[in-house]
């Protein structure tokens, strides 16, 4: 991989660090950050009034990987993207996103490529839901306010079910399913940090208050070893005795794990909030940080390959259409790097 050149680097030390852990050749072991204690300094917290975060702040080495990717996304999002539409009426129209562009190019794509018979004169191109910059899958893009207003209200509301695929790197877990309940939020100018659930609408420096964060986990191969399945809502089909609850409260991952064996674990999150980074956190917390992931534990080499994205894809939406009200049930295609670990596809 062609990397950009830098024009600004991070401290020596920090660039040292940086060399070393984008270079390192020592896999498929890795070091876990989802249990690092965290310092006063570190959190940002200066009073025992504020709540303290229970995952570490982004790494010193996240910074030049980020501002990399950040420049070849901007150089990627300024052309005319090849966008795969799963579907598509006069009301609304459902891509599939590449991972290492912005959501904002989607728009400026796909005004000069709306389905034969729309007239983009009359369209006013809106995006309902955004993906982050190196997440892939579905995006939903509304053609006029009308249905903007009905389908921004229906993501903010949280009636669109979503489900999305994430490979992580990490002692497997002791659970086939996890149930996670956080708080989530960030101190001004700070990252975004996993909270205790008795946290929930505490004051973060700044000003911010710590929000419910919810989701759900099932693996669906650990090694390239399972059957990959389709989506399905394990929590409301009368088998919760087999899905761990885990309602964090603690610095201690629930994840923790001291060997530094790394397992290939595919997982199929459902989030049941929206927040932001939500998954990424989530499993961050857990101790099974997503492939690519720098900012949240995440490595960028693996087997001697080095990723510039990170593993994370938007698999399905279901909603109701804003304007016919008719139930649909979309998938996207499936990124190459889940097919891999899941050959019985």
């Amino acid at each position: 991989m062609t990397k950009i050149p830098l024009f600004s680097l991070p401290s020596a030390s920090a660039s040292a660090s940086a060399s070393f852990l984008l270079r390192s050749k020592s896999v498929p072991q890795l070091r876990l950050f989802s249990a690092v204690a965290m310092t006063s300094s570190e959190s940002g917290i200066s009073s025992t009034d504020f709540p303290i975060p229970l995952t570490p702040p982004h790494p010193p080495h996240s910074r030049e990987v980020e501002l990399r990717r950040a420049m070849s996304a901007s150089a990627r999002s300024g052309a005319p993207l090849d966008l795969s539409v799963v579907f598509e009426d006069e009301w609304i129209a459902v891509v599939n996103k590449p991972s290492g562009v912005y959501c904002d190019s989607i728009l400026s794509s796909l005004s000069s490529s709306i389905a034969a018979g729309s007239s983009t004169s009359s369209c006013n191109l809106h995006l309902a839901n955004r993906l982050d910059r190196d997440t892939s899958g579905l995006m939903v893009v509304t053609k006029h306010n009308k249905a903007a207003a009905r389908l921004v209200k229906s993501f903010t509301d949280h009636t669109v079910s979503k489900t999305y695929l994430a490979l992580s790197l990490g002692p497997a877990p002791d659970w086939c399913q996890a149930h996670i309940t956080s708080g989530h939020g960030r101190s001004k100018h700070g990252a975004w940090r996993v909270y205790s659930v008795d946290d929930v609408d505490r004051t973060l420096p700044g000003g911010s208050h710590v929000k419910h964060m919810e989701t759900a986990f099932e693996v669906l191969s650990i090694n390239r070893l399972a059957k990959f399945h389709e989506p399905r809502n394990f929590l409301d089909t009368g088998i919760d005795s087999e899905v761990k609850s885990i309602d964090v409260r603690d610095k201690v991952s629930h994840g923790e794990n001291k060997s530094t064996r790394a397992d290939e674990v595919l997982m199929r999150a459902y989030p049941k909030s929206g927040r932001t980074h939500q998954i990424r956190l989530h499993c961050q917390y857990l101790g099974l940080p997503i492939r690519g992931d720098v900012k949240y534990g995440g490595v960028c080499e693996w087997n001697g390959v080095e990723y510039d994205f990170h593993a994370l894809h938007a698999e399905t939406l279901s909603f109701v259409h804003p304007i016919t009200d008719v139930q649909l049930n979309l998938k996207a295609p499936l990124p190459s790097w889940v097919k891999e670990m899941a050959p019985t596809i």
